[in-house]
């Protein structure tokens, strides 16, 4: 189905191709990858196919694709074998059964032997590179029999060229059994993507048919490829370095305007037209066929007159589409700029959205299609910020960043304000400045831009997307602030497995020295407080430290009260000792700070200061 609307540009194909002033012609279809000319292809074909049953006239379509000819054969063969059967299919259809073997079928029998013979060569041009032969079989199959099983006449001479070959396929057309054909049209897709060779052999054989009326291509591909392909036949003279008019006039694109005698250039994707993309293919993927057709007129209707997509919600009656129309409102402004109106490449992003959804799902991350699809717009379309976001996942930062992040982005938040104390970094880089008391964070453009789509992400926890597709991007997620020889141990305390906990041992702690271990300390503090699947964890190694240097007990304790009381597990409360007066401190501030719900929180506070009172 036309999700694109690019009716207007097939429509002027097909008139190009059936226009008798025209005839022969090849008209070029022209877009860069990825822009939908395979689309108008298929429009196309949709709009002549249904001339054939039953008609006086006939319009023969054949599809062809250069990318994925066999490269054991040469392309002007394969290109004339398809062109021959499909003609050879048609006489059959306009013969009668028992007909005498006509004028016609003898006359294809010759063109396909012509072929057969050119086939051959080719085989024995392959063979002779690896000092091989070809079998006699290997040659007699080519050329003994025609498309019907019937032996060949012997006594008809067999040319082993393809000179003569536009002359009898002229005789072939003018024949009567094919009478009823009004044009032969070939589509020819994927030419772009072709090797040098391939592109001009392509050519070479659309110029043999163009002498012949009722033959018709339409090429599909991006003009300047074709045109670089065919600079290693043709070179402009001089390297091509001159300027001006006379570069137009290059042999390359001289010879490719003799063959291609219009081209339609296919328009990237309005505003528009890319959020109207962005709710058919979501509508695609669970309406079937015919409710799926009343929203593509409706969008062509509204292109029309409107041009105002949120009109599409009440245009068609009996469905909700509010959630599909929501997403691609946001998500319109930043894919349009940023993809530049290539339908494969948003295509391609919902097809990647889709595929992340489904693996974070599986991975236990709960977070909304909404935020998934943000988080994929920062991974895929902003590669710099990106980066900045996962530096402040490795350095313990993510949560006070996407605070002020939000604030900047104009969001309300509900964060307090925490604090990014960090330790110096004997080693490694300086931390980055921070701003003077009351002087707002400074962040990059497109990570603001990309702050303020919706939704808001405050008090959202990213931290395990992140670290999904950081693997996913073979980006590795170090702290820069962490010296390496503390960055073994601290993955271990912060491992979910006990074993490895476990392999940190005591004496691994005490030969720390109290430099490296606050320096762990405020480490785990930090993966603590933003990083809520590593709480109970972090938790435990903090209080494993802060037992073996009592002089940052204070420090510890202060660095706990930084985590958001609402966030808090059961088990990361348990895990602190109430007998000691620096933890018990922490319990009573987050107990003094505990949210009415859930009431397990504040159930579980109260067991843990019991039990430390008993103690």
């Amino acid at each position: 189905m036309d999700l694109l609307s690019f009716d207007a540009v097939a429509e002027t194909v097909v008139w190009a191709v059936l226009d008798d002033a025209l005839d022969p012609v090849t008209v070029g279809v022209s877009g860069a990858w990825g822009s939908g000319k395979t689309t108008v292809l298929r429009l196309v074909e949709d709009r002549l196919a249904p001339q054939a049953p039953g008609g006086d006239t006939n319009v023969l379509v054949i599809s062809t694709d250069p990318w994925r000819y066999d490269p054991g054969v040469g392309v002007k063969e394969t290109l004339i074998g398809e062109v021959l059967s499909a003609v050879a299919a048609e006489l059959a259809k306009a013969e009668k059964p028992g007909q005498v073997r006509s004028r016609a079928r003898a006359v294809l029998a010759t063109l396909r032997k012509r072929v057969d013979w050119a086939k051959a060569l080719q085989v024995a041009a392959k063979t002779s590179l690896t000092l091989q032969l070809p079998s006699v079989d290997d040659l007699t199959s080519l050329i003994n029999t025609d498309s019907g099983g019937q032996e060949a006449d012997a006594a008809e001479p067999l040319s082993r060229g393809l000179e003569e070959f536009r002359g009898e396929f002229r005789t072939l057309m003018e024949s009567p059994e094919l009478t009823h054909l009004r044009r032969v049209v070939v589509l020819v897709d994927d030419l772009d993507r072709c090797l040098p060779e391939t592109v001009v052999d392509t050519l070479e054989t659309i110029r043999l048919f163009l002498a012949v009326p009722k033959m018709a291509f339409v090429v599909a591909a991006d003009e300047r490829r074709v045109a670089d392909a065919l600079r290693v036949r043709f070179p402009t003279p001089g390297g091509g370095l001159g300027t001006g008019e006379a570069d137009a006039e290059e042999p390359a694109s001289l010879y490719l305007h003799k063959i291609v005698q219009t081209t339609v250039p296919l328009p990237t994707l309005s505003r528009f037209d890319t959020e109207a993309f962005l709710v058919l293919l979501q509508l695609s993927q669970r309406l079937p066929a015919d409710e799926l057709a009343p929203y593509i007129a409706q969008c062509v209707q509204l292109r029309r007159t409107t041009g105002v997509l949120d009109d599409l919600a009440d245009a068609v009656v009996g469905g909700d589409i509010s959630t599909e129309l929501a997403f691609a409102s946001r998500m319109t402004p930043i894919l349009y700029e940023k993809l530049q109106g290539s339908p494969r490449r948003i295509k391609r992003f919902l097809n990647d959205l889709r595929v992340r959804q489904s693996v974070a799902a599986h991975r236990g991350i709960a977070l909304e299609a909404d935020i998934v699809a943000k988080l994929m717009v920062l991974e895929k379309l902003l590669d710099h910020s990106f980066a900045t976001i996962l530096e402040w996942l490795a350095r313990g930062e993510l949560r006070a960043r996407m605070t002020k992040l939000e604030a900047a982005a104009g969001r309300p938040t509900t964060q307090a304000p925490v604090s990014e104390e960090a330790p110096s970094t004997e080693g490694g880089p300086d931390p980055a400045p921070e701003p003077a008391e009351g002087e707002p964070l400074a962040f990059e453009d497109d990570l603001l831009r990309w702050a303020k789509l919706p939704p808001g992400l405050d008090g959202v926890d990213l931290a395990p997307y992140l670290y999904l597709a950081a693997a996913f991007s073979g980006k590795q997620l170090l702290d820069a602030g962490l010296p390496g020889r503390l960055r073994d141990i601290a993955a271990g305390l912060l491992s979910t497995v006990r074993f490895d906990q476990h392999r940190v041992t005591d004496a691994d702690i005490t030969a720390l020295g109290e430099d490296d271990a606050l320096r762990l300390v405020e480490y785990l503090g930090r993966a603590a407080r933003d990083r809520p699947t590593e709480q109970n964890p972090a938790v435990r190694g903090l209080v494993r430290i802060a037992t073996a240097y009592p002089a940052i007990t204070d420090q510890s304790a202060r660095l706990l009260q930084s985590i958001p009381t609402a966030e808090l597990e059961p088990a990361t409360i348990l895990a602190l000792p109430a007998d000691k007066p620096d933890f018990r401190r922490v319990l009573e501030h987050w107990k003094g700070h505990a949210p009415a719900s859930p009431a397990r929180i504040r159930a579980t506070l109260e067991i843990a200061l019991n039990t430390g009172t008993r103690r």
